[in-house]
C-alpha cells in the first residue's frame, strides 16, 4: 500500500499514521526461505522496508501502520505462513525514525559484519515438491540427482561460513545457468535464494568408477542403472551422499553382507538399512504412528524398529538385537537408485570400522578401495562430514542415540545469555564437543571414539572448524575429571583459558537439565559403564542431588573390584567373577561353581584348583584368563567400581549370551533382546547405609538368586526379565529414599544404561505412578554423546554466577 494512500485513508497527521521498527528474528531462519516469506507478508500488508540475512539471524526494517506491523509479526510466526523448516527462537523489536521516502519492500544483500550468532540449518531430506519434479519427464531437472529448494537439501555439510549464502558454500564453484538464476532471483519461486540450486547443465554430476578409480560411466541414467545392477549381483557399492560416503549391499544377500563385514572389519555391530517407502519396511519391522512420522520427517534419521518374525533380511545384518535400524531415502540420488527395482539396502557408514566418515573422492578410493567393488561418485564437495542420526523411542517419545545429520548444528538454547565463550571437550567414547555462544549451546555431530588416532585428529580439526564457523573464542574450557581421557588432555593443553573439570555423572544429569531449560536441583539417576569419580573410583550407578552449579552423591551401587582396568569393559568374565566372589564372600569355593564357570569360559580352559594361591581358584591356560582370579584374590591391578554397565555384562555372560563386548554395550543389548515378555517378578536387593553415609545398593541377593535360576536351567529370557525388573525397582527405591531426604519430586535419568528401552520404560512407569516428574535425554543421547552438553551447561551456569 503506497505511503500516500495511507495518509488519505486515515486523514491524520504523519506521526499518527505510521511507525517504523527494526525487528531481529533469531533461530533457524537462514537457508529455509525465510526472507521470501517476510517479503510476501510485508507486501501483502502494504508495509515498506527491507529484510536481510546477517550474522545474528534475519533483520527486518518495517514501516507502516501499527496494526499492519502487529499482523506481520503474528503471521511470520504462524505455522501457515512460516516456512516449513524455519524455527524462531527469538523476536526483538525497536523503534526507528520514520523515512518519508520509503515506497517499497526489498530484500537486501546479506551483512557479514558482527559476531556470528545466526543458526546454520541442518541437512534435510528431499521434499515432496522436488521429488515430483525429479520424476516428471518434462521438467528440466528430470532425474537430476542434486535437485533441491529452500525446503530441502544440504545445508550444514556444504557451508563454510556465516551468513549462509552461495559464495560461502561449496556450491560457489558452480555458476548458475540462466534458468537456475531466474528461479534463484524470483521472489515468488520456492528456489528464491536456495543456495545449492542447480540443474544438469550447470551443477554437480555423478559418475561410476571401479575400485582403481577408473571411470566406467558418466551419463546419469546409465550410472544409476549400472549401480543398481551391481547391487543386485551382490557387489559392494560405495555411494557418496550428502554428508559422506556409504557402503551399500543388498540386505537380502547374506553372503554380500558377510563379505562387507569382513572387508569393513565390523564383525558384530548391526548395520543400518535404507529403503524408499514404508510399504517396503512393513514386512520386516513394526512401524508405529510415531515412527512413521519420524521416518518421513525432513530430518529422516535411522529409526530403530522392532523386528518382525519371518523377515527375509539376512540374519547377519543385525545379530543379537531385536530391532532393525531403518531410514528412508533422504537424497535424490538415493531415490533414483532405489527406483531401479531395489528393495532394501544395507547402508552403512563409508569408513573402516571406528575410523572417521570419509567425504573426499580421492580418500574414498584410497581407504575404501579394498572394501567396495565400485564407487558412485559426485563432484559437490562435502565441507563437513556428517553421519546419519539414530533415534529410538522411550516412553513413546523419540530419543536420539546418535545426533548428527538432520539435527546438527541446531543449538539448545539457554534461558540466559552466557557472558563468556566456552568450549566443552566431551568424553572419549561416542565423543561430541560443545560450544557456548551467548545463549546458544552448539553441540557437534557425533565424532566417535578418540582412542583411534584418525578420529582424534578429526576431533581436533572439527573443533577448529566449528569454532571458526560460529566465531567462538573460548575463555573457559570444560572437560572430564578423568586424567587419562584424550579429550581432557586436549582441553588441559589449550593456552590462556580457564579450566573447569566436571565430574562425568554430574555432566550426564546436567545435560538433561540443559535440554529442559532448568537450573535444578533434581534427583539424578546416572547409570553407565565408566565414569571417573571424585573419590578416584570408577562410578557407574549413581543417585545425585544435582543442579547446574553443584552436586552431591546421595547413593550408589556398592563397590565391587574390577580386575584388568579397561579390559573389563570388553571381557565380561572379569565383572562376572568379581560379583560372584562378592556375593558368596567366605563361602566362595570355585569348585562349587565349575558348572557356571564352564558356561562363562570354555571347559577346555579350566584346570584344577591351584593350592599355591591364598584363595582357591583355577589356573587357566591363557595368561589373561589365568590372572583374573588371582588379581581379585590379591587385589592386584584392580579398581573399585559402582558400574551398572559391567553388571549387565556379567549377567549376560552368566546366562550364556557371550563373553566379549566386540562393540560397546553388545552384551547388554543382547540381554535386553532376549527378555521374555509378561514377566513381573524380579530378584532381590538391599539398600544400606555406607561408611560415607551414602545409600548403597547391594546386589548380592540378586546374584545369588540369579545363579540358582541358571543352575535350575531357567530360560535366559526369564532371567533377563527378572534382572531388568530388579534394576528398575532398585533405582526406583533409591529415588524414593532421595525424595524422603530432600523433598525433591523431579528425577532426571541419564547415562548409557538408559539406552536400554525395557529398563528405562519400566523405571519411568514406576516413578510416574508414584508421583515423580521424570526428565530424560531426548535432544542429545543419554550415553556419552551427551556429556559435552552437560559440561557446557555447567560451565555456562558457573561462569554466570
Amino acid at each position: 500500500m503506497p505511503f500516500g494512500v495511507n495518509c488519505f485513508k486515515y486523514g491524520l497527521g504523519l506521526e499518527a499514521l505510521i511507525e517504523r521498527k527494526k525487528i531481529l528474528i533469531t533461530g533457524r531462519v537462514q537457508g529455509v526461505g525465510f526472507r521470501p516469506a517476510v517479503y510476501r507478508i510485508a507486501r501483502s500488508l502494504g508495509l515498506t522496508g527491507a529484510v536481510r540475512n546477517d550474522t545474528k539471524g534475519v533483520t527486518i526494517e518495517l514501516q507502516g501502520d501499527e496494526d499492519g506491523i502487529a499482523e506481520f509479526l503474528r503471521r511470520i510466526q504462524s505455522p501457515t505462513d512460516k516456512p516449513p523448516l524455519a524455527k524462531i527462537d527469538g523476536v526483538s523489536a525497536s523503534n526507528l525514525p520514520i523515512l518519508a521516502d520509503r515506497r517499497d519492500f526489498v530484500i537486501e544483500a546479506s551483512d557479514s559484519q558482527g559476531p556470528a550468532l545466526a543458526q546454520v540449518t541442518a541437512d534435510v531430506a528431499t521434499c515432496a515438491d522436488c521429488l515430483r519434479e525429479m520424476n516428471h519427464k518434462e521438467d528440466f531437472r528430470y532425474h537430476y540427482p542434486f535437485i533441491n529448494c529452500t525446503n530441502c537439501g544440504p545445508r550444514y555439510s556444504i557451508v563454510r561460513t556465516i551468513p549462509y549464502d552461495r559464495p560461502n558454500t561449496t556450491m560457489s564453484v558452480f555458476a548458475m545457468c540462466r534458468r537456475c538464476a531466474a528461479e534463484y532471483d524470483d521472489i515468488s519461486d520456492r528456489r528464491f535464494h536456495a543456495q545449492p540450486v542447480a540443474c544438469p547443465s550447470c551443477g554437480p554430476g555423478i559418475w561410476l568408477t571401479d575400485n582403481q578409480d577408473r571411470t566406467l560411466l558418466t551419463q546419469t541414467e546409465a550410472v544409476i542403472a549400472q549401480a543398481a545392477q551391481l547391487l543386485r549381483q551382490g557387489k559392494i557399492l560405495a555411494i557418496k551422499g550428502i554428508g559422506g560416503f556409504h557402503l551399500a549391499v543388498s540386505a537380502f544377500d547374506g553372503e554380500a553382507v558377510k563379505r562387507l563385514r569382513t572387508r569393513k572389519r565390523r564383525d558384530h555391530k548391526p548395520f543400518a538399512l535404507m529403503t524408499d517407502s514404508l510399504a517396503k519396511i512393513q514386512p520386516h519391522a513394526v512401524i508405529t504412528e510415531s515412527a512413521e512420522r519420524l521416518l518421513q520427517s525432513p530430518r529422516s534419521p535411522i529409526v530403530l524398529l522392532p523386528k518382525k518374525r519371518g523377515s527375509c533380511i539376512a540374519e547377519s545384518v543385525a545379530l543379537g538385537v531385536n530391532t532393525f535400524g531403518f531410514m528412508l531415502c533422504y537424497a535424490p540420488l538415493h531415490h533414483l537408485l532405489l527406483a531401479e527395482g531395489l528393495d532394501v539396502l544395507v547402508m552403512t557408514s563409508g569408513n573402516i570400522s571406528d575410523e572417521p566418515l570419509i567425504c573426499e573422492n580421492d580418500r574414498a578410493i584410497a581407504r575404501l578401495g579394498d572394501i567396495a567393488d565400485a564407487f558412485l561418485m559426485h563432484d559437490r564437495d562435502i565441507y563437513r562430514g556428517v553421519d546419519d542420526s539414530i533415534v529410538h523411542f522411550i516412553a513413546d517419545q523419540p530419543v536420539l542415540l546418535r545426533r548428527a545429520r538432520g539435527y546438527v548444528p541446531t543449538p539448545i538454547m539457554l534461558e540466559q545469555s552466557c557472558p563468556r565463550d566456552i568450549f566443552a571437550a566431551g568424553a572419549d567414547l561416542k565423543n561430541t564437543f560443545c560450544l557456548v555462544k551467548q545463549n546458544q549451546l552448539i553441540c557437534s555431530e557425533h565424532i566417535g571414539d578418540l582412542e583411534d588416532a584418525e578420529v582424534y585428529q578429526h576431533y581436533v580439526g572439527s573443533i577448529e572448524h566449528l569454532r571458526r564457523l560460529f566465531e567462538v573464542k573460548p575463555e573457559i574450557t570444560a572437560c572430564d575429571l578423568h586424567p587419562g581421557y584424550l579429550s581432557t588432555q586436549y582441553a588441559l593443553s589449550l593456552p590462556s583459558v580457564q579450566i573447569l573439570q566436571v565430574q562425568h555423572h554430574w555432566a550426564h544429569i546436567a545435560s538433561v537439565l540443559a535440554e529442559y531449560g532448568l537450573p535444578g536441583p533434581v534427583i539424578g539417576l546416572a547409570c553407565d559403564g565408566t565414569g571417573y569419580g571424585s573419590d578416584g573410583a570408577i562410578w557407574g550407578c549413581e543417585c545425585l542431588i544435582a543442579s547446574l552449579t553443584d552436586f552431591s552423591r546421595f547413593g550408589h551401587l556398592a563397590y565391587y573390584p574390577l580386575a584388568g582396568g579397561d579390559k573389563a569393559s570388553k571381557e565380561a568374565i572379569r565383572p562376572a567373577l568379581s560379583l560372584l566372589r562378592q556375593a558368596y564372600a567366605e563361602d566362595f569355593e570355585l569348585t562349587r561353581f565349575q558348572w557356571l564357570l564352564e558356561r562363562i569360559l570354555p571347559a577346555s580352559r579350566l584346570r584344577t584348583p591351584d593350592s599355591r594361591l591364598q584363595t582357591p581358584t583355577y589356573r587357566l591356560q591363557t595368561p589373561d584368563s589365568r590372572l583374573i582370579l588371582e588379581q581379585l584374590a590379591k587385589h592386584i591391578n584392580t579398581v573399585d567400581t559402582s558400574s551398572l554397565g559391567r553388571v549387565f555384562d556379567a549377567v549376560a555372560v552368566m546366562v550364556g549370551l557371550g563373553s566379549q563386548n566386540h562393540f560397546e554395550a553388545q552384551l547388554p543389548m543382547a540381554l535386553e533382546a532376549v527378555i521374555e515378555p509378561g514377566i513381573d517378578q524380579g530378584y532381590g536387593f538391599e539398600l544400606t547405609r555406607g561408611r560415607n553415609l551414602a545409600i548403597q545398593l547391594d546386589l548380592r541377593p540378586m546374584i545369588r538368586e540369579l545363579v540358582t535360576d541358571v543352575g535350575n536351567e531357567l530360560s535366559a529370557g526369564v532371567i533377563a526379565a527378572k534382572f531388568h525388573n530388579c534394576m528398575a525397582e532398585a533405582l526406583f527405591e533409591m529415588a524414593k529414599a532421595a525424595r524422603e531426604k530432600t523433598g525433591l519430586q523431579t528425577v532426571a535419568l541419564s547415562g548409557g544404561v538408559f539406552c536400554n528401552r525395557y529398563l528405562t520404560n519400566r523405571l519411568i512407569g514406576l516413578l510416574r505412578k508414584n508421583g515423580f516428574e521424570v526428565l530424560f535425554n531426548r535432544e542429545v543421547p543419554s550415553n556419552d554423546g551427551g556429556i559435552s552438553l552437560g559440561q557446557a551447561a555447567v560451565a555456562a551456569a558457573v561462569s554466570s554466577r
